[in-house]
């Protein structure tokens, strides 16, 4: 007997549809892209832009490796990227770092104030850094820090979000889990080493890989604490590539860039897609 609950064909197929045309629409855009990485300036200016790759690519990725970037001072890719993944992994090992350690107390510890502590920790979520920025970069300048590694990192390390999401996570650990590790004698610093940072590496694992797509795509931030063109991150050199002018931008050269760009965060996402997705349904419980 046919089980009256399996999907039919025709719906099935409907589905595979769907989720087609949803890769299309999210993939096409990067594939355009990379295939105008390949091409040179003059056949990316002389619309339309052929759908499969030429013959410039060695080209281009050699002439942005080893000649750099004239139109912000010669910097190498290898310096923006390198600018960029010191920034991402500071923003996103800070977070998880400053959120793990204040859920830990929030729920873990007794003390005045406790949830109001909480709770003003959340309500930073109604702040973003478009409204703090003025007197954030006021104590940057102050403290010396534009320009610097520092100055990117340390404003953008708190994180409610992250805060919210691993103190829900911390609150479905057993009473009995946590009075088996005082029976044992486990101080506060052994029952967080032993027992709730091995089970919270799937949960670390998908706030890393948001709060590290965040951090790699910071825009505004490291446009305004930043004056010198080797501390700029890959975001900000991209747009000091392009000229008002279309004929006066190495478009190429852009392209190129945009391709190195995105290549980390999908390798991020592909890599620990696995971690990412287990740490999401388990945050959800």
């Amino acid at each position: 007997m046919a089980d009256p609950t399996a999907p039919r064909p025709a719906d099935r197929m409907l589905a595979h549809f769907w989720m087609v045309l949803g890769v299309i629409v999210v993939a096409f855009p990067v594939y355009y892209v990379f295939i105008a990485s390949t091409h040179t300036t003059q056949t990316i200016l002389r619309p339309p832009l052929p759908l499969l790759p030429g013959g410039a690519a060695g080209a281009n990725y050699s002439e942005a490796f080893a000649g750099g970037v004239s139109r912000i001072g010669g910097v190498s890719l290898w310096r923006l990227l390198g600018n960029t993944t010191l920034v991402a992994m500071g923003i996103a090992l800070g977070k998880i770092a400053i959120s793990m350690a204040s859920a830990y107390a929030i729920v873990f510890f007794r003390f005045p104030f406790r949830m109001t502590c909480f709770w003003l920790i959340f309500i930073t979520l109604m702040l973003p850094v478009e409204v703090r920025i003025q007197p954030t970069y006021k104590v940057m300048v102050d403290l010396g820090l534009i320009d610097t590694y520092a100055g990117l990192i340390l404003p953008l390390i708190a994180s409610a979000t992250a805060t919210l999401l691993f103190r829900q996570f911390f609150m479905t650990i057993p009473d009995e889990l946590l009075e088996a590790a005082r029976v044992d004698g486990a101080g506060p610093w052994r029952f967080f080493r032993d027992i709730l940072w091995p089970l919270s590496l799937t949960n670390v694992a998908a706030i890393f890989v948001i709060q590290f797509i965040y951090g790699w795509t910071q825009y505004l931030w490291p446009l305004l604490v930043t004056n010198s063109n080797d501390m700029n991150t890959i975001v900000i050199a991209l747009k000091k590539m392009i000229s008002f002018a279309d004929a006066d931008t190495p478009w190429n050269l852009v392209m190129v860039t945009s391709v190195l760009a995105i290549l980390p965060p999908i390798l991020v996402v592909v890599l620990m897609q696995r971690w990412f997705v287990k740490g999401l349904v388990e945050t959800e419980k």
